[in-house]
């Protein structure tokens, strides 16, 4: 598999200290549940049991239990920390995944509980459900947010732009329930890890260059994860949606009212044209600068700083994200 253009995280920066830490807790995760079997009950989520033992809301996402599991949460922790984190800083990589996680978790609750009540299957309340795989789906849709146009060949068979990435992995999910046994397991986790982790960077995610949350462009609506074809049919249900998750604020965004102004005047990123000009602009400075960190980590022996951000020049009003 090649890429037509790098990803900036693949320039060999060193992983960060917080993914290999998370990486480190998914690993002592596998240990104890290999250790100590029945451990699983409490750690994963078991909707049967979660009442009254609740922690398992939050343990659940950030709990391996299969070997598979634990190999690719390893190497997409990784591989997308040092893709993003650099972007974000620290403390917003900290809050997307906390985000995405417990609202995976909390979903999946409730989607085993309605099924069990309309299907009477009580595996719906005593499987074990638990990995990272949730917040590795929502990774996907903050790829295809920041670097929307990189593009994916596998083989030079199949051609993929990361913005597709996300649609294309809730597909084969998806397609895959109808064959495999305990869906369950794996389906409610990418599908709300996915929608969590967009409504995260669309409403709350907290922009660093600009005292505003959020991203309000048309390039990430939330109809743009289907065909054109269907748009007409998602953006209704979008609205409905996001107005339950969010309130007032999704209907100002996906709604594209009025409310796209305060006090009379545009919020910051509100313009679909000015947004896409920053997002491309913004994404080749960064390209460049963390280009420029590689070389000059390999300038001095090779050795990455283990840096959680890596430290950029301000940037001028032309070149915001």
């Amino acid at each position: 598999m090649n890429t037509a253009g790098s990803l900036p995280g693949a320039m060999g920066l060193g992983f960060t200290k917080l993914s290999k830490g998370l990486a480190a807790v998914l690993v002592a995760g596998f240990v104890v549940a290999k250790a100590l079997p029945f451990t699983v009950d409490y750690l994963a989520l078991v909707p049967g049991k979660t009442i009254p033992f609740t922690w398992n809301l939050v343990t659940a996402g950030y709990f391996e239990h299969t070997f598979i599991g634990l190999i690719v949460s390893i190497a997409g922790v990784l591989y997308y920390g040092r893709l993003l984190e650099p972007v974000w800083g620290s403390k917003e990589f900290v809050k997307f995944i906390a985000f995405t996680s417990f609202f995976t978790t909390i979903c999946t609750f409730v989607t085993s509980i309605f099924l069990y009540y309309v299907t009477g299957h009580e595996n719906l309340l005593y499987t074990p459900t638990a990995g990272f795989h949730g917040v590795l789906a929502g990774f996907l849709v903050a790829v295809k947010q920041i670097f929307p146009d990189y593009e994916i060949n596998v083989r030079q068979v199949i051609k993929l732009r990361a913005k597709w990435l996300p649609s294309f992995l809730v597909l084969i999910v998806l397609v895959a329930s109808f064959f495999l046994d305990n869906p369950i397991v794996y389906v409610p986790f990418i599908v709300f890890g996915t929608y969590g982790s967009w409504i995260y960077l669309r409403f709350f995610q907290r922009r660093s260059e600009a005292n505003f949350k959020g991203d309000a462009s048309d390039e990430f609506a939330f109809a743009t994860f289907f065909p054109e074809i269907v748009s007409p049919v998602v953006k209704p249900i979008a609205i409905v949606c996001g107005k339950l998750c969010c309130g007032k604020r999704a209907q100002n965004l996906d709604g594209q009212d009025p409310a796209y102004v305060l006090g009379g005047k545009p919020l910051p990123g509100s313009d679909p044209a000015e947004a896409t000009r920053r997002r491309e602009r913004g994404a080749r400075a960064l390209e460049e600068r963390l280009s420029a960190a590689s070389k000059s980590d390999e300038g001095v022996g090779g050795k990455s700083t283990g840096s959680s951000q890596i430290p950029l020049e301000p940037l001028g009003p032309e070149d915001s994200v």
